[in-house]
Parts: structure tokens; sequence; C-alpha cells
């Protein structure tokens, strides 16, 4: 009896191969842009050097999101979507340090940091609930979501942006100092009510960031489904505990610093030399550390975890405004660089009115895709003003 040739693929390659490749690839795209985005620096090929960084950072990144997902799935929430949330911020804020660190000789700089900031935000609440409500939407006809969640993450939000308002105004009033001592002041405030609202959602009222009773049934349903399919886990971080996890996400974090450091040096003169507004280039570093977290999301409502998207993508945008300011501005000042809260009218106005907008879709506990249009809408309008507005 002949024995059967083993299975081939595409290119040769059999199934294990492609399987293993389609597991790692984040981890493989990361690698090889990482070596070429450093190859290209030492060779003075700026443009192919943050290119190829950008990809790595953004590959990496999803490979930090996809930890910190087996680690979420180990907890309960809101402590899932706590790990969720800051493992993407912490890529956010790497990224605009570095960033803050090319003020020392390109003041234009700090006006990218502060666009970055705002538009984190706007990433957040119109990309990534955007996209998954859409997503989510065409799945299932309506979503339910806990809509206490909702209602208590928008009245933090819009306490928060109001508060960024205080600097902003002195700006026309007051002197440099002045306005550098009212972003400080602001930004411990930031800090304490960030401080109470953790207390709140995860001591107090942690039933608010929970879900509803009939996502829930219908994730049990499904999951157990799943678990009567379910082979064995093969992938690396699944086989790893949750210390072992957390000691993996540091250190990728850490080569995304390596990267991010490149990304600024090389990306902040090809800015100014393309003429590329500071407000579009923060957008584009909001993407940059927004798009695992967007995958995430939209993973989650397909499941019907319309809940999760909503504590990710209003989470991430609460840590976004209540510890991103105050971290940068103490790395700031740490490096001998005063970045002051004095937001422009268009980024403070884009973001109330996107925090508006959540309220209005969100406040009934229930989502469609209509809905996720909605923000979409609103994020294009966004972007093609950053692009434009000087």
């Amino acid at each position: 009896m002949d024995s059967q040739p083993p299975s081939r693929s595409i290119f040769g390659l059999n199934h294990k191969t492609l399987h293993f490749l389609s597991e790692y690839s984040d981890m493989i795209l990361g690698s090889i842009f990482g070596i070429l985005a450093f190859y290209f620096h030492f060779v003075h090929s700026p443009y192919l050097a943050v290119f190829s960084a950008a990809i790595a950072i953004g590959a990496f990144s999803i490979t930090v999101a996809e930890i910190a997902e087996i680690l979420a799935e180990r907890l309960e929430e809101p402590y899932a979507s706590f790990v969720l949330t800051f493992s993407a911020v912490a890529v956010e804020i790497i990224l605009l340090f570095m960033i803050v660190r090319e003020g020392v000789h390109n003041p234009a700089a700090l006006d990218t940091v502060k666009g970055g900031i705002i538009s984190a935000v706007i990433v957040d609440m119109n990309v990534l609930l955007g996209l998954a409500v859409f997503i989510g939407g065409l799945s299932f006809k309506e979503q339910e979501h806990n809509e206490d969640t909702s209602s208590t993450y928008t009245t933090i939000l819009l306490v928060a942006s109001s508060a960024l308002l205080v600097p902003s105004i002195l700006t026309y009033t007051q002197s440099t100092r002045t306005l550098f001592h009212a972003s400080v002041m602001i930004a411990l405030l930031l800090l304490i009510f960030y401080i109470a609202i953790f207390i709140f959602q995860t001591r107090t009222h942690s039933h608010f960031f929970k879900a509803t009773a009939k996502s829930r049934l219908f994730r049990i349903k499904k999951h157990r489904e799943e678990e009567e399919e379910e082979e064995d886990e093969s992938y690396l971080f699944d086989r790893f505990g949750n210390i072992a996890n957390f000691f993996s996400i540091f250190g990728l974090i850490f080569l995304i610093g390596l990267l991010a450091e490149l990304f600024a040096t090389e990306g902040m003169p090809i800015a100014h030399h393309l003429g590329i507004s500071s407000g579009l280039a923060g957008l584009i570093i909001a993407i940059i550390s927004v798009a695992p977290e967007v995958m995430t999301a939209i993973k989650a409502a397909r499941d019907d975890e319309i809940q999760r998207v909503i504590n990710i993508a209003m989470g991430a945008s609460t840590v976004s405004i209540m510890l991103t300011v105050p971290i940068l501005m103490a790395l700031a000042y740490g490096n001998g660089i005063e970045l002051t809260l004095d937001f422009n009218a268009f980024q403070v106005g884009a973001l109330i009115l996107t925090i508006i907008l959540a309220w209005k879709t969100t406040d009934d506990g229930e989502t469609n895709y209509f809905e996720g249009i909605s923000h979409l809408m609103f994020f294009f309008g966004y972007a093609i003003i950053a692009t434009l507005y000087r």
C-alpha cells in the first residue's frame, strides 16, 4: 500500500506550518519590521525607518492585546477590561512621551502630543466603538449592555473634558507661567478624580460595569458550545501563567518603547518637512496605539459581548484623559519640558461632542448598526478637519 504524501498547501507549506505562521504572524511581522526599522535608521533612510517602526509597533501591540485578552478571560469584570485598557494606554503613553522628548529642540512636537491625547479619545469613542457596534449590529439586530456603565462613563468623561477647558481658556488671558500652574493643578485633580472612579468601579459599584442578564445568558450558551468543540490550546501564551504573561507584556512594551523612540526621532522631521498638521500627526499616533483594541472590540461585538466593547472604549477614553495627562506632564517635567494643557477650540469641541454622541447612542442600554455608522461618520468628519486645521 502506497504511503500518502504529506498534505501540502499554499507555496508547498504544510498545514502545521501555515497554522504556526498564522498563529504568530503578529510577532513575526513585529520582529522582521523592527529589525528593518533599526537597519533603515542606521543607513539614514528615515521614511523607510518610520514606516517599518510603525508596522512593528502595531504588530507588537497586537501581541500585547492578545496576551491581555488571555488575562482578561481569566479575570472577572471590571478587572478584565482594566487589563485590556491599561495595556493599550501604556503603548499610547510611550509613543506620546517619545514625541514629548522631541519638544526639547522642536516645540511643535508638543502640539502633536496634545493632538494625540485628544485623538486617542476620539478614536476610542468613534472608531473602536463605532466599528464594533456596527459589525455587532449586522450579526444581531440589537445588542444589550448595562446602561449604568455608559451613563457613568459619559458623566466622568464630560467632567474631565470640562476640566480641560480651564487651561485652554487661560491661554487668552494669562501668562505662560500661570498657564503651566493651572495645567498642573488640573492634572492633579484628574488624578484624584480617577482614584475615586477606581474605587467606585472596583469596590462599591462594580455591578454598574457588568453585563446584563440577556447578553450574559447568550455568552454562557455560546461558551458551552465552544467548549464541546474546543481542542487543546496550542498558543504559547495560553500555556503561560498570569505572572509570566504580565512579564511578557512588560517585555513587549519595552520593545515598543525602543521602536517608539526611533519613530519619534525620525518621524517628527518628516512631518515638519511634509507639512503634516499636528492634528493629523496626533491622529496617526492614536490610530497606531488603538488599533489592537479595535480588533479586540470587534471580536467581542461579534460574540455578542457588547458590554466588553463599552468597557474597553469608554474605559480606555477615561484612562487616556485621567492617567495619560498627569503621567505625560510628570515625565515631561522630569525631562525639563513644561507641557501645558492648552488644547485648541477644535480639539476640546470635538471631544465634548464625541461624549455627547456616545451618551445619546448608549443611554438606553441597546445598540444597533446605525448607531455605529453615526460614530464612524463623526470620526471621518473629525479626520478631515484635523488634516486641514492649522
